[in-house]
């Protein structure tokens, strides 16, 4: 795996300061806020001296129970190439749910949510993930989420759960050492506990970032400073291996840039100063190896791990396991030599892309159909007003919620920025009451004229002048005319007439 050093997410709102960083060895961009052919000029100066860039994807949702949408796979694919990134990674989570397999509408949840750790999960997740790493030019990583809510029922820890992934499909993993602080503060759960189960050898890199505590409860906001437990985390993982990148982010509430590169000299001081695990022979600390490399026949050359050895040097950690990316040295990719998304599903299907226990079309489609059920009922619950599944905490499921609704007000208010302008301190607690009975669809953009629209076909708000700035507003953005006659279209056209008239 490529040694990347130490790194800081690239923003748009912190680009110049990231461009004069000291000791910047590589960014990582958010993938869906970047276009391929209009790439930030900001980026293309950090390339040319040299700064690796890795696109970052955030809504592929390869926890979710449908097949990765192969148009998200094409793009990711798109950016990768663009930025000549050694690697793209997204996240073990789902981000939507309902729609076919469920014969429901299609919710979307705005944020990454987490997936249950049971055996049909982890094969769904196994599936979509050999989709994803067939469609994608370079090789996958998948990064560890923070949660509120547990779900009931799970069959494994979070350890074993990456274990088994890692070791079916021999994806990469980026471990974000603030979701481990989050999920034991929140859920109870053990981060030395999760490392020792865990394959370090599979780390692909590092995430570092803060928070803050309220009532208990951690949120993993990404727009505090870096806490102590975090950085001890940060420690212990690499007493066990020593990480090819560490990466801080930082989304929101951007401090001045000495404060950001305080806090990066305290990442790397935590990882000159990590004491490597004692052995009976010694100390060591697990190297991450290069990955499997192909060699274009179909075959792979696979290199021996060397397992990581427990502090006590009387249990050796579990047997390393081959990983896999799909790298190519000659051979065309599949992106390259036309492998569709869903091609790539259909041979997952088959029981060629993932080995475990549902490699036939029908025990494939009953796990994604049980897991398609349980995850729209949790997201309606969270962002329609339905009844709280069973066996979920109701009141972490009502933390949960007013968080979606808090981040999807929030985001609306940066994609739509005229909106806030327009309605004053209106909005916001206006558009948290419309977001208890309006799921969101589509994205954030769509999601900000639906509401806008909402709003105007209640005549509101009261204020003529406002109002009518408001319509002029989506007008224009909604566009001169449907782009097909959809019932979603037929309805626009219907509202446009409507409002125009007003």
């Amino acid at each position: 795996m490529q040694q990347l050093g130490t790194g800081i997410g690239w923003r748009p709102e912190i680009a110049d300061a990231v461009e004069r960083m000291p000791g910047i060895d590589w960014v990582e961009a958010v993938a869906e806020n970047v276009c391929p052919g209009h790439l930030p000029a900001s980026l293309l100066r950090l390339r040319e001296r040299g700064v690796t860039v890795v696109p970052h994807g955030v809504s592929l949702g390869l926890g979710g129970a449908d097949h990765p949408d192969e148009s998200r796979l094409t793009a990711l694919a798109e950016r990768a190439q663009a930025l000549g990134a050694p690697l793209v990674t997204e996240h073990i989570a789902f981000v939507r749910a309902g729609g076919p397999l469920t014969a429901s509408p299609l919710l979307e949840a705005g944020h990454l949510l987490p997936v249950p750790r049971t055996r049909d999960a982890l094969d769904v997740l196994c599936g979509n993930i050999r989709a994803a790493q067939a469609a994608l030019p370079v090789p996958l990583a998948v990064e560890n989420i923070a949660a509120l809510i547990s779900w009931p029922g799970e069959e494994m820890t979070e350890g074993q759960f990456l274990y088994d992934l890692a070791d079916r499909t021999g994806v990469r993993l980026l471990i974000d050492v603030a979701n481990l602080h989050t999920n034991h503060v929140n859920r109870g759960e053990d981060p030395a506990k999760a490392l020792d189960e865990l394959p370090v050898e599979a780390i692909a890199y590092v995430h570092v970032a803060g928070g803050f505590e309220r009532d208990g409860v951690w949120h993993d906001s990404h727009a505090h400073p870096v806490p102590r437990p975090v950085l001890d985390i940060l420690a212990d993982l690499a007493s066990r291996v020593s990480p090819p990148g560490v990466l801080l982010e930082r989304d929101e509430n951007f401090p001045a840039p000495g404060e950001l590169e305080r806090e990066l000299t305290a990442i790397r001081e935590t990882l000159r100063t990590a004491t490597p695990r004692t052995t009976g022979t010694g100390t060591t600390r697990t190297p991450v190896p290069e990955p499997a490399v192909s060699t274009g026949t179909g075959a792979a050359r696979t290199p021996a791990f060397e397992p990581a050895v427990a502090a006590t040097g009387a249990e050796a950690a579990p047997t390393p396991i081959p990983v896999e990316p799909a790298v190519s040295t000659g051979a065309a990719t599949s992106a390259e030599s036309g492998v569709t998304a869903a091609e790539a599903a259909e041979a997952a299907e088959q029981g060629a892309a993932c080995g475990g226990s549902t490699g036939a079309v029908e025990a494939d489609g009953a796990a994604r159909q049980r897991l398609a059920l349980a995850q729209a009922a949790l997201l309606s619950a969270l962002v329609a007003g339905t009844p709280v599944p069973e066996g979920f905490d109701r009141v972490r499921m009502g933390v949960q919620a007013r968080a979606l609704a808090a981040k999807r007000a929030d985001v609306v208010a940066k994609v739509a920025p005229e909106l806030p302008g327009i309605l004053g301190a209106a909005y916001r607690p206006a558009f948290l009451a419309y977001a208890q009975r309006h799921p969101m669809a589509g994205g954030y953009r769509q999601d900000a004229l639906d509401y806008a629209e909402h709003l105007l076909l209640a005549g509101r708000p009261e204020d003529a002048d406002t109002r009518r700035r408001l319509r002029d507003w989506w007008l224009d953005r909604s566009g001169p005319a449907p782009r097909s006659e959809r019932p979603a279209a037929r309805l626009a056209r219907a509202t446009r007439r409507v409002l125009l008239r007003r």
